[in-house]
């Protein structure tokens, strides 16, 4: 395994991170189960574990606390907050009265007392950055969480959220948790280059595209991920961008092959060799998932390799915009942009 420094916090992290996502419901994984993927991760040298509330409406959170009783210590954890948690209008964003409580429920769900990293899962428009930085400098304060970061925020967001820090005398979000893939990589533009700039550690998940970049996906065959019944839009090959990712899929391949590589192994290679890439999110349901994308971490690729996806998905291109959720809502929604 190999080990980056997160950011500037001094805190050296594996090149690959465990997600927990697929732990509970969502991934039908049991806790003995994620116990397993946990003890796995741990023994191959990964010492980041990324959860959230949301996942499996904290489930993910309790097999996590669970698997890790014991060794906290040698774990940096990490989980979000703002996604809704249930149908009450306040239980979700980035308030200081959701935020301090429902860290507080995090805590309880994950059976420890700090967490090392709470990231804001999605920029939350309500909200300002001087009311949701001031609640969690009093949260890091506190001893509760020992750093923040941000989910899935566009560029512009990141760059007025250091300013709000700076201008209000708050420390500071650390890190940034982009979705990049072979097939999204759209954060290149800017997203990437403002976390360069302001030393951001930088968490991306997704990188196998939802399965499309596992191997599992090809022309001809039966879609049969885990993620096609939850998310079944994006497995319809007669939606254009879908069509789009398989067609860069099967040139893909051809690369991997040409370079004796499988597909995980060039999609893991592709995003942590990017300079601004702390470590990549993998989401294993499975021992046998876990193990093919262990494999990936000494994977290489040369110049030529890389070339050669360049010219299948051109830097800075997303074949599946919509599918980043890190949209402006003035693109989501039509009264944001026009004059009342």
């Amino acid at each position: 395994m190999h080990y980056r420094t997160l950011g500037r916090t001094g805190v050296q992290v594996s090149s690959l991170t465990l997600g927990a996502m697929n732990f509970g419901r969502i991934g039908r994984t049991t806790q003995d189960e994620a116990t397993a993927l946990v003890d796995a991760a741990l023994e191959a040298g990964i010492n980041l574990i990324d959860t959230a509330d949301a996942y499996s409406g904290g489930e993910s959170e309790t097999l996590v606390g669970k698997a890790i009783a014991g060794r906290r210590d040698d774990i940096v954890l990490a989980t979000k907050a703002g996604l809704p948690m249930g149908d009450e209008r306040n239980h979700k964003g980035s308030s200081r009265r959701w935020l301090v409580t429902e860290l507080e429920r995090s805590l309880r769900r994950l059976g420890v007392d700090h967490v090392d990293l709470y990231q804001i899962h999605r920029w939350d428009p309500a909200t300002s950055d001087e009311e949701t930085l001031s609640a969690l400098t009093d949260l890091q304060r506190a001893g509760k969480i020992r750093y923040f970061g941000s989910s899935t925020f566009p560029a512009y967001r990141i760059v007025q959220a250091q300013w709000a820090a700076r201008e209000h005398h708050l420390s500071r979000y650390v890190t940034e948790q982009p979705s990049y893939s072979i097939l999204q990589r759209g954060i290149e533009t800017h997203v990437l280059p403002v976390a360069e700039e302001y030393g951001l550690g930088v968490l991306v998940w997704s990188p196998l595209a939802s399965g499309w970049l596992s191997g599992a996906i090809r022309e001809g065959r039966e879609i049969t991920t885990s993620r096609s019944g939850f998310m079944p839009q994006r497995f319809d090959t007669a939606i254009p961008a879908n069509r789009a990712k398989l067609d860069a899929v099967e040139q893909l391949a051809k690369v991997a092959d040409e370079a004796g590589l499988t597909m995980i192994q060039l999609a893991l290679g592709f995003v942590t060799a990017h300079p601004a890439v702390t470590s990549a999110l993998i989401g294993p349901r499975t021992l046998e998932h876990l193990s093919s994308q262990l494999a990936a971490v000494d994977t290489v690729l040369t110049a030529d390799v890389l070339d050669a996806i360049d010219s299948i998905v051109a830097p800075g291109v997303d074949l599946a915009p919509e599918e980043k959720l890190d949209a402006p809502p003035a693109l989501l929604d039509p009264a944001v942009r026009r004059r009342r």
